[in-house]
């Protein structure tokens, strides 16, 4: 293989997309630390692309996600390596992108089983399976999947490592994505607070459209913290006793830092992870529901 020395980086951010892919996008960057990387990001609402400026990367703004223009780009700047995280881009615009530059190698993220045109494939869920895109992708193709591949931040292998004294109040960790798109934080929080004795971690971004309500509720009430673009994630995760996140990027930082927590389903495309940690008996909830949230919530308690 000759050497990578221009990558592009496709991804989006908002409050509606969420914040995710560029957070594990980062993750995967470091590990190309001999290549330029360039980000083909829009300026959606909501987005979180000063991350990525903040992280040392350049940045190109794309008024659209039409091919052409990505294209177009990846011609000016020289490209070898484009890595695709995006459900926006599917197995013919990456095919397409192939035909016009043969030489072009694809690196697609995938999550839920969706046929590609790549050269590598990385499912990097812990519930990734490797088998599952046989016929998927070209023979060719390198498929990456599963725990052994998952993009973990050195900050949570670092506080792995670390001990930490028992809470005096029962510590929840509170996370149901950067842009909480289904706005369900301060119904959660209305169910916590009929429990005493709890301190709640809320961690969310400034990619939430209801950050300000969540401040105005937040505000005196001492036993809730928000933590809004937090830069001590893990440390919050590895010092509460418990976590309610999404099956998502989170849960896998959970899962790695082994968090008992509660998965609370808010897309279609976290099914996957969500039904692999359901069968490993974790508390699952589908679809918002108070009552049982409140049942599962007092069950877990008991057992902490």
């Amino acid at each position: 293989m000759s050497e990578i020395k221009n990558i592009l980086f496709r991804a989006d951010s908002s409050s509606t997309l969420g914040t995710g892919h560029i957070m594990r996008d980062l993750v995967l960057a470091s590990q190309y630390q001999n290549a330029t990387i360039t980000f083909a990001v829009q300026n959606l609402v909501g987005n979180i692309n000063y991350k990525i400026l903040e992280a040392g990367y350049k940045i190109k703004i794309l008024k659209s996600n039409d091919i052409k223009e990505l294209h177009k780009l990846i011609v000016k700047l020289n490209i070898d390596m484009i890595v695709i995280d995006h459900y926006g881009i599917n197995y013919s615009y990456e095919k397409n992108l192939k035909l016009k530059n043969s030489s072009l190698k694809i690196f697609s993220l995938d999550d839920t089983y969706k046929k590609h045109y790549c050269d590598i494939l990385l499912n990097h869920n812990i519930s990734g399976d490797k088998k599952r895109y046989n016929g998927l992708v070209p023979k060719y193709c390198e498929v990456r999947a599963g725990s052994k591949y998952t993009l973990l931040r050195d900050e949570f292998i670092k506080e792995k490592k670390k001990l930490y004294k028992q809470n005096k109040k029962k510590t929840i960790f509170l996370s149901i994505g950067g842009s909480d798109h289904s706005n369900i934080n301060i119904k959660i929080l209305e169910v916590l607070q009929k429990f005493k004795n709890l301190k709640v971690n809320l961690l969310t971004t400034y990619a939430n459209a209801n950050l300000q309500r969540l401040k105005n509720y937040t505000k005196n009430k001492k036993n809730i913290k928000l933590h809004v673009n937090s830069s001590s994630v893990a440390r919050l995760m590895r010092k509460s006793d418990f976590g309610i996140i999404t099956p998502s990027v989170t849960a896998n930082e959970a899962y790695f830092l082994q968090l008992p927590f509660m998965l609370v389903k808010t897309a279609d495309n976290q099914e996957d992870l969500y039904t692999f940690l359901k069968l490993k008996h974790y508390a699952t909830i589908k679809k918002i529901n108070y009552k049982k949230l409140t049942r599962l919530l007092k069950k877990t308690l008991k057992q902490l």
